[in-house]
């Protein structure tokens, strides 16, 4: 009899509410400024990473265990931003900022899921100029298409798993206070503390996801350049050692803008208060900024992309060219 009541006032008092309040930024006048650049980021993204699969798909020589890579990424990129941008848009732009429990979980879901899949990516990216610099010779025997393949269809799986665990277990938890969201989407750490019972399952899938996602990523793309570096001074020509480095400067770029800011936001969060406004403007850098640069990057820095790019207009310019001089002949 004693269990039943206990298990009755549980279930008496688990609320799950309806909605929650995304509040966005607090005390900053012309935020709708921020909102209409994220648009525009939006945009270019867009057009930036399609271009990118594009290329890539139509271009014979980009087939490659790299671009495979690559495409991923640029894919990841595409999907992440539109599971974000829009609904922030949405949200701040037309004043809608209350959000349906269920569909403030798929928010979180799909923005955890891919904001993972590009950390892991970078760490693939990683891993292949590991082997190119450090085992040239071995590089088409280790670096296939479909180990790679094999590779990317893991980590698809593996953090697909673990980020529909970690967003599941926010059902378990009970919204008897407060309900504002203290982010500009529905963030898991800012929607975590608003529970009411015990969430030390969910602390824990959060440091699970920190460690897995962020932390071991971030450590094995040191490894592997301090490994490149160590390869590359051995060899005696400075010549083929910038070229080398050539090769890398493009990753380095994308995995700087990306990791600094999320690092800064997890470290800062975990060790002492970190201001919504700080941890937002931390967290959109990171959500955003990394896919804009991503098709800009690999499409200016990549000699082996840009020279495809040319070929790809030329053959377009000849075709015109053809087509016009097969009508002036009829």
């Amino acid at each position: 009899l004693c269990s039943i009541l206990n298990n009755l006032v549980l279930n008496i008092t688990f609320v799950r509410p309806e909605k929650f309040y995304i509040s966005g930024f607090s005390n900053i006048p012309h935020t709708q400024y921020f909102y209409v650049f994220l648009c525009f980021v939006y945009v270019m993204t867009v057009i930036g990473n399609v271009f990118l699969l594009s290329v890539i798909c139509l271009v014979r020589t980009l087939h490659s265990p790299k671009y495979m890579i690559v495409f991923n990424l640029a894919l990841i990129d595409l999907c992440g931003s539109t599971a974000l941008i829009p609904k922030v848009l949405d949200t701040f732009l037309f004043d809608r900022r209350f959000i349906l429990y269920e569909a403030c979980l798929s928010n979180m879901f799909f923005v955890m899921f891919f904001s993972s899949l590009q950390s892991w990516t970078l760490a693939c990216m990683a891993y292949d100029r590991f082997v190119a610099i450090c085992l040239p010779l071995r590089y088409h025997s280790i670096v296939s298409k479909r180990s790679v393949a094999v590779i990317l269809l893991c980590m698809w799986l593996i953090i697909l798993f673990v980020a529909a665990f970690t967003v599941g277990n926010i059902n378990r938890l009970s919204f008897c206070g407060s309900l504002e969201v203290q982010s500009f989407y529905c963030d898991h750490g800012p929607l975590n503390r608003l529970a009411c019972n015990d969430r030390s399952i969910n602390d824990v899938m959060a440091y699970i996801g920190l460690i897995l996602f962020i932390c071991i990523p971030f450590i094995l793309i040191v490894i592997t350049y301090l490994c490149i570096s160590i390869a590359l001074s051995r060899i005696a020509s400075k010549v083929e050692r910038l070229r080398a480095l050539k090769t890398c400067s493009s990753h380095i770029i994308l995995v700087v803008t990306f990791f600094i800011p999320l690092f800064a936001t997890n470290i800062a969060a975990v060790v002492s208060y970190l201001h919504p406004n700080i941890r937002i403007i931390n967290s959109c850098w990171t959500h955003t900024i990394p896919s804009l640069l991503n098709p800009i990057v690999y499409s200016l820095k990549t000699e082996e992309l840009l020279n495809a790019i040319k070929k790809l207009f030329q053959r377009n310019r000849m075709t015109k060219i053809e087509s016009k001089q097969s009508v002036l002949k009829i």
